[in-house]
C-alpha cells in the first residue's frame, strides 16, 4: 500500500474514534519548539519558524474540518520581544507574509480571525495587515481563529483591573458588582469561551504566561513533540485523550451522572 493511503488509513482510524458530539469547543496550544527543532537540523532559528508556520497551516485547516469552533495560537508572547532584534524582526516579517498568504484561505473556509495582546506594540505594517484581515473575515461563522500576539496572561489581567477600577471611581460599577463573571468581561478574551483543551508542544510543563484566568478549568495535554513536527494527527490524539476524561469542575463524579441523567 502505498505510504499517501496508510496515512489516510491512520487518520480515518483516528475520525472513527473521536466523538463528534464530545469535541472541545474550544481548542489553546502554545506552538513551542521551534528554535530546537531547527538547532537538531543545524539550521538557523527562522527556519525553524517557517516550518512552524506549515504546522499552523495544517491545525487550522484540521480543526476546521473537524467542527472545532474556536482555535487560539500563542504566536508571539509579552517576553519574546526581549529576543535578538533580528529574530524579532524576521518573526514579524513571517506573521506579516502568512496573513497576507492565509487571507484567501480564511475567506475561502469562512474562518474569522481575530487577535488578543498588546498589539500597539506590533510594528505599524504588521499591525494594519492584521487589522485588514480581522475586518475582512469578520463574516466567518465556521470558526474563529484567535493569534495571542505580543500576548501576556499579567498583562492582561492588570489591564482588566485598572479598568474596573477606573469604573468603580467613575461610578458606572458598585464594588458588590465585580464578580468573576465580571472580571471574565473585562478581559480581551471576553467574546469567546474559555478553552476545553490546552495543547503544549516540546514536552515544557508550564503554562508560560498564557491564558492564566481563561485555563482555570482546561484540561491540559503535553506532547514532547517539537511544534514543526505537530500534525493533525496529533491533534486528533489530543482530542482523543481529552473525550476519555471526566469534567467535574468542582463536582463529584455522581454529581455529574446526575446532570447528565437530567439533560
Amino acid at each position: 500500500m502505498p505510504e499517501s493511503d496508510k496515512n489516510k488509513t491512520k487518520m480515518d482510524n483516528f475520525k472513527n474514534r473521536i466523538d463528534p458530539a464530545k469535541l472541545p469547543r474550544h481548542i489553546a496550544i502554545i506552538m513551542d519548539g521551534n528554535g530546537r527543532w531547527a538547532k537538531k537540523k543545524f539550521l538557523t532559528r527562522i527556519k525553524g519558524h517557517e516550518k512552524g508556520i506549515d504546522a499552523v497551516r495544517d491545525v487550522v485547516e484540521a480543526c476546521r474540518e473537524m467542527g472545532i469552533a474556536y482555535l487560539t495560537l500563542y504566536a508571539f508572547s509579552v517576553e519574546n520581544w526581549r529576543r535578538p532584534a533580528s529574530e524579532v524582526n524576521a518573526l514579524m516579517r513571517l506573521l506579516k507574509n502568512y496573513l497576507l498568504k492565509e487571507r484567501g484561505n480564511l475567506l475561502e473556509n469562512e474562518i474569522c480571525l481575530k487577535a488578543i495582546g498588546d498589539l500597539d506594540r506590533l510594528p505599524e505594517d504588521v499591525r494594519e495587515t492584521l487589522f485588514q484581515v480581522i475586518e475582512d473575515t469578520e463574516g466567518g461563522d465556521k470558526m474563529t481563529l484567535i493569534l495571542a500576539l505580543s500576548y501576556g496572561a499579567r498583562w492582561e489581567i492588570v489591564k482588566a483591573a485598572l479598568r474596573i477600577a477606573n469604573d468603580l471611581k467613575k461610578g458606572a460599577i458598585r464594588e458588590e458588582d465585580v464578580t468573576p463573571e465580571m472580571f471574565s468581561a473585562y478581559l480581551t478574551t471576553s467574546p469567546f469561551p474559555d478553552p476545553d483543551l490546552l495543547i503544549r508542544t516540546s514536552g515544557e510543563l508550564r503554562l508560560s504566561n498564557f491564558l492564566l484566568w481563561q485555563l482555570a478549568y482546561t484540561e491540559l495535554y503535553i506532547t514532547p513533540t517539537l511544534w514543526p513536527d505537530f500534525t493533525r494527527k496529533e491533534l486528533m490524539q489530543a482530542i482523543e485523550d481529552y473525550q476519555k476524561r471526566e469534567r467535574r469542575f468542582g463536582m463529584t463524579s455522581d454529581q455529574i451522572s446526575e446532570l447528565h441523567a437530567k439533560y
